[in-house]
């Protein structure tokens, strides 16, 4: 009878403690062979989980749980709210979906948001009261947006060893640029943006690449991990500095051969398009329109001949005048003389990015008293001036060209 006297405590200790379910944490068991000798034991409290975000993972890690008589527990559900407390529970997924054996797991798919985890332990049927809810895991499953790549329009000799590449991203992301053209492998440079977003590279060598174009990629990704499209950016790579083709004396229709008068012209040939710029800065850096200065007010442009017969353009429609000069070659003058005039009479400086000439018109002045013979016919010869370049900013040289044979 003593036997089945401790078997009934047992069992109806079970069904009053346990009435609840499985989720209760209290159970009966037998502590010696004494009539009725039996008492509850209990799974205690989960423990408070810490965690650790990387990109949309969250691993959980915790302490293990016994029962209050010291039995080991055979396991723990894991669960995760979206608020600091109350809400409602979110099972976990991953290697945390489930009963879990360990005493870690990962929750593989947590979505963007600040999660909070409990650990609830568990031993067969029953289980212990859920624990303290873990701090926030921030999990960020937003990427940034692509970023904004600033590059110089050339690559040029000038800045070809050391080009500046800047931009701006996410803040405080890390933001790596892929550069790459022909004749060369790409160039890679990873950096950190600013609180700002605000990001700049050591400036780049990009010499081995071969003239042409050059593309510029950026991507920036977070502290979450996650990456974002790409920004992009091109240029053009030209480091070859201009030259001069050509200088050519041209007499006006009509007038006299040999004499410099009004409507006589010069012609100076390049072996590219110059930055028109370079030469007035009225003018605009445009690849396809002519531009002209004339007249003798604003847009004054004054044509001097000197004793020893050298040309030089003069002009206060431009603030800064860089023609260079002209010797003519010949035996025009023995005194200074200045072609100006207004209207249909001025003197004019055009430049024809098509045509890639510089031409000088002689408007109305007194010609000069020397008739130049055909024998020999003469040679001119350019000087440029300092500051003139090509429209990506490589240099013309000012060393002296000699030009065609020819004469006013």
């Amino acid at each position: 009878m003593g036997a089945w006297n401790r078997a009934l405590v047992i069992v109806l200790g079970i069904l009053l403690v346990s009435w609840g379910g499985p989720a209760a944490s209290a159970f009966w068991s037998s502590v010696n062979n004494g009539f009725g000798a039996a008492k509850a034991d209990a799974v205690g409290q989960g423990a408070k989980p810490g965690v650790a975000v990387s990109g949309t993972s969250v691993t959980v890690t915790w302490a293990a749980s016994t029962t209050t008589a010291g039995r080991s527990v055979t396991g723990y559900s894991i669960a995760r709210y979206p608020v600091a407390s109350g809400g409602t529970a979110v099972a976990a997924t991953g290697t945390c979906a489930g009963t879990v054996v360990g005493l870690n797991c990962v929750d593989s798919g947590a979505g963007t948001g600040n999660w909070y985890y409990t650990v609830t332990p568990k031993l067969s049927q029953w289980q212990g009261a859920e624990s303290t809810r873990s701090v926030a895991a921030i999990v960020d499953a937003t990427a940034p947006l692509a970023p904004s790549v600033t590059a110089p329009p050339y690559v040029y000799s000038g800045n070809v060893s050391a080009v500046p590449v800047s931009g701006t991203a996410e803040a405080l992301s890390s933001v790596t640029l892929t550069v790459t053209g022909t004749g060369a492998l790409p160039v890679t440079q990873t950096v950190s943006t600013n609180s700002s977003g605000n990001w700049t590279v050591t400036p780049l060598n990009l010499s081995a690449f071969s003239p042409g174009a050059i593309n510029y990629s950026a991507q920036a990704t977070d502290a979450a991990g996650n990456t974002g499209p790409a920004g992009t950016a091109t240029s053009t790579k030209d480091v070859s500095s201009p030259t001069v083709t050509g200088v050519q004396l041209n007499n006006v229709s009509g007038g006299t051969l040999g004499k410099v008068e009004k409507g006589d012209s010069v012609t100076i040939t390049f072996s590219e398009p110059i930055n028109p710029t370079t030469i007035c800065s009225a003018w605009a850096n445009n690849a396809t329109n002519v531009q002209t200065q004339a007249g003798n007010n604003a847009d004054n442009v004054v044509v001097n001949v000197s004793s020893t017969n050298t040309l030089t353009v003069t002009g206060a429609g431009c603030s800064t005048l860089r023609v260079g000069s002209v010797a003519l070659g010949g035996n025009y003058t023995g005194s200074a003389l200045s072609f100006s005039g207004n209207g249909g009479n001025a003197s004019s400086l055009s430049w024809n990015p098509t045509a890639r000439t510089l031409t000088i018109i002689l408007g109305s002045g007194t010609a000069g008293g020397n008739t130049v013979s055909t024998s020999p016919t003469p040679i001119p010869s350019y000087t440029p001036a300092s500051g003139l370049t090509d429209i990506a900013s490589n240099p013309l040289s000012t060393t002296t060209v000699q030009g065609t044979t020819s004469r006013f």
